[in-house]
């Protein structure tokens, strides 16, 4: 879908502005919507628990904390209006973040994008989910609005080793993941992964494997998060325990996520570079003193300094 994006200038990767402003010559901002779904790894469909490092209020603004519970967030339409961008003209993406966005009846799915899509500020949506949570329907009904709209389906893998999702609690393994993109191709439908750099027990390797993995399914997009330990979590008590470690500073997480910026397909789009808490009361480690601007310098840097940029460490079978 899109247009491949080469370019051997040291310190480059292909950031998610680029890509707006070469697909509508202008920027796009996303608005976070909670609208009210829940997850099958928290009502019983799946489990009970959730991933063990998940705590959805620690990063999806206006979710509320409802236990096993859907939220109870005000209309889309009011949350679109609290999170327009007050300039004269601007494009937005509808971004259904909170919780498994595709996990409901399909009438109930279509009348919540159908509200977004209403409003005259919005541009498309950006619809955040499992893998576990698609199927032929709901493909159908994106589809449609792909037709019309600009449309990200963002699917949570976290990692490709099915070793880590049985200990992370994920519920689905890789090959859930890899139906998932095989179903959604082709219609039109921008597909963005998920992941997440120093889960329990991963090398630096086995990361590196995770990106090969994604570039062989041919993905659009990717968000790169680190470990972030949060309160009201198992990962909590094992951080507490001394039985896992995260990235305590960003001088210890850029080196392999450049690394994995090195061995990404050209084409693919940066959409985060770490994760992003919206509470520091709910985040117990790490404390890094650095926002995301400057994480994004710092990547730059570290690329310069190599010399390097994405795609440079490309490996055959993913070109």
């Amino acid at each position: 879908m899109n247009k491949p994006v080469r370019t051997n200038q040291p310190g480059w990767y292909y950031r998610l502005s680029n890509f707006f402003r070469n697909k509508f010559g202008e920027p796009l901002y996303k608005i976070p919507i909670d609208a009210g779904f829940s997850c099958p790894n928290r009502d019983g469909s799946v489990g009970t628990s959730g991933c063990t490092y998940c705590y959805n209020p620690s990063f999806a603004p206006f979710a509320k904390d409802d236990q096993n519970k859907p939220s109870r967030p005000s209309s889309v339409t009011g949350q679109i209006q609290r999170g327009l961008k007050r300039k004269q003209g601007a494009k937005h993406l509808a971004y259904f973040q909170s919780y498994t966005n595709t996990y409901a009846p399909l009438e109930q799915l279509k009348k919540l994008y159908d509200e977004a899509l209403g409003h005259p500020l919005v541009n498309g949506l950006s619809i955040a989910t499992r893998p576990d949570c698609i199927n032929k329907n709901i493909l159908d009904l994106l589809e449609l609005y792909a037709s019309e709209y600009h449309l990200w389906l963002e699917y949570g893998l976290q990692s490709s080793h099915d070793k880590t999702l049985a200990l992370i609690n994920r519920g689905h393994n890789s090959a859930c993941f890899e139906q998932a993109i095989k179903l959604t191709r082709g219609r039109g439908i921008y597909i963005c992964a998920h992941i997440i750099l120093g889960l329990p027990g991963e090398s630096s390797a086995m990361m590196l494997e995770t990106i090969d993995y994604l570039n062989r399914l041919g993905i659009d997009g990717i968000k790169f998060h680190h470990l972030q330990v949060i309160k009201n979590t198992p990962l909590a008590r094992q951080y507490s325990e001394g039985s896992i470690c995260v990235f305590e500073k960003e001088e210890d997480y850029i080196p392999i996520l450049c690394d994995c910026l090195e061995r990404l397909a050209p084409h693919i789009v940066i959409h985060r570079l770490a994760s992003q808490s919206t509470s520091k009361d709910l985040l117990i480690a790490p404390h890094w003193s650095k926002g995301a601007g400057q994480i994004a310098q710092d990547v730059e840097k570290e690329l310069l300094r190599r010399g390097t940029y994405q795609g440079y460490n490309l490996t055959s079978s993913a070109s």
